[in-house]
């Protein structure tokens, strides 16, 4: 038996597919949004959804498994980081003190994802606590041209990043979860 997984799709009408498209909870039929704020949040809003798609059906050790030596890179560890990014960013656009990191000095994020329920549990309800927080600061913002924060970071600047940051971390996630389980898609 091969260690590498056979490389598979739950999409039947297009096997290059994550799912086929009346599956995929990411499809609308509502057409695209209207105006530049509701474009971001919509692509924001997928990404972060993709994120998920690729992390679910695993168990705990399926999620915290490294990608190659020497990274530390695990399906786990993303969800982590996004945790720690969106508490970043809104460290960035709020007065007043930071608030501190949630698991710890640089590279925490990953170097803890370890294969236990509890930590796995606890980076789910991390995730959506943050964005969750992220998303409610600028609610309150809808001028993306709006500087905000004592570097003045535009809210456009900001919501363009967290797009980006999510679609890279959505390529790694592909790869982290074919070499997984082989499970391969859009």
């Amino acid at each position: 038996m091969s260690e590498q997984p056979e490389r598979w799709s739950q999409a039947t009408v297009h096997p290059d597919m994550w799912a086929d498209p009346d599956d995929d909870p990411r499809e609308s039929d509502g057409g695209t949004p209207d105006g530049e704020l509701p474009t971001l949040l919509d692509f924001l809003t997928n990404y972060r959804m993709t994120l998920r798609l690729k992390c679910e059906g695993l168990d705990a050790e399926q999620l915290a498994r490294r990608s190659v030596p020497p990274s530390t890179m695990s399906l786990l560890g993303l969800l982590r980081h996004l945790a720690e990014v969106e508490r970043d960013w809104r460290n960035w656009i709020t007065d007043g003190d930071p608030l501190p990191r949630l698991y710890g000095p640089k590279d925490a994020d990953f170097d803890g994802a370890v294969a236990d329920e509890a930590v796995v549990e606890a980076a789910y309800a991390d995730l959506e606590r943050e964005q969750a927080a992220t998303d409610a600061v600028l609610a309150a913002h809808p001028d993306l041209g709006e500087r905000l924060g004592e570097e003045r970071i535009a809210v456009r600047e900001l919501m363009v990043h967290r797009i980006e940051e999510y679609a890279r971390h959505c390529g790694h996630a592909d790869l982290l979860r074919e070499r997984v389980d082989g499970r391969v898609g859009q």
